[in-house]
């Protein structure tokens, strides 16, 4: 991927992100979906800010269960999520993983917060063997600093001097717990205490987390070292479908800074009507395969286990 990229393509980017985040909510309330589902509505910035500077024949991402933007962001295949997470057949695990289980060419979801990052440990200790060139990033949330096994790793990463890149999205709340209520101290110092670089921003400008982002992938990509980018956000919409116990009113605030808002205003209204014209056709083609690809698990007549 590249990451020179005009307004109007981030703009896109990000738009494609957040039509078929909103679709699966209204997928997932008429029973369309297999398992549950997380949005990243508010958080789109940060997927496609940070991926476009990664490269995916030899960068590996990692992610947790509020996934699809990263993994649109990094493969743009709309129709292998949508049908995963529908149980079809054609979907990126075959419609058996679902969006906590993703597993598709150097990209790779897992429910459980803490436990991807030993994966990711791993994965950067083998390929700085292996290649010497490869960045591997991984995302994890504000929630995921209280599990033991983060500081294990930061520990190892820093120690072996390991490309791996830890962005913590923070959006200040763990499922129904504010930060404030679980995380002490300085989130960015906790890192650092292992001698891992480290900074953090508070910016839901895609254009700002870009050159953000750009920075902390040149350097692990260089010094095949660790850096662990914080990125304060916002979680617009509940933690899965309706599990929001936040005040309204603080929610209908931190609307103000969705980055699509924030960086619609430098790209023309004919050329953003145009490019949001464009992306729900797309959606509602891709919508249309992935209800015509088989359910997982019957045979294409609708009976018996296929093998």
């Amino acid at each position: 991927m590249t990451a020179d990229v005009t307004p109007a393509e981030l703009y896109r980017r990000m738009f494609r992100i957040r039509l078929l985040e909103e679709r699966l909510l209204d997928l997932f309330a008429t029973g369309a979906l297999v398992g549950t589902t997380h949005t990243c509505i508010g958080q789109e910035a940060n997927a496609v800010g940070v991926i476009a500077h990664l490269d995916r024949e030899r960068d590996i991402v990692v992610s947790n269960h509020r996934c699809h933007g990263h993994y649109i962001a990094f493969h743009d295949d709309l129709f292998g999520l949508l049908a995963e997470v529908m149980g079809r057949v054609d979907g990126v695990c075959s419609g058996k993983g679902g969006s906590q289980h993703l597993c598709a060419g150097n990209f790779y979801t897992n429910g459980v917060q803490g436990s991807i990052v030993p994966l990711a440990t791993g994965m950067a200790m083998a390929e700085k063997r292996i290649n010497g060139d490869t960045v591997v990033c991984v995302f994890i949330g504000d929630g995921t600093l209280g599990q033991g096994v983060v500081y294990e790793c930061l520990n190892m990463v820093s120690l072996w001097s390991l490309p791996l890149l830890v962005v913590v999205e923070d959006n200040r709340i763990a499922q129904t717990t504010p930060r404030r209520l679980a995380v002490a101290g300085d989130i960015g110092a906790r890192a650092t205490a292992f001698g891992v670089e480290s900074g953090a921003h508070a910016t839901t400008d895609v254009r700002d987390v870009l050159d953000v982002a750009g920075m902390a992938v040149e350097y692990v990509r260089r010094e095949q070292a660790p850096y662990f980018l914080v990125l304060e956000t916002h979680r617009l919409r509940a933690h899965s479908k309706s599990d929001d116990t936040r005040d309204p009113v603080e929610v209908a605030a931190m609307a103000a800074d969705d980055p699509l808002l924030v960086l619609a205003p430098s790209i023309p209204d004919s050329e953003r009507v145009q490019l949001e014209a464009a992306a729900e056709a797309e959606l509602a083609d891709v919508v249309a395969a992935a209800e015509r690809s088989p359910v997982a698990g019957l045979s294409a007549s609708g009976i018996g286990a296929t093998s």
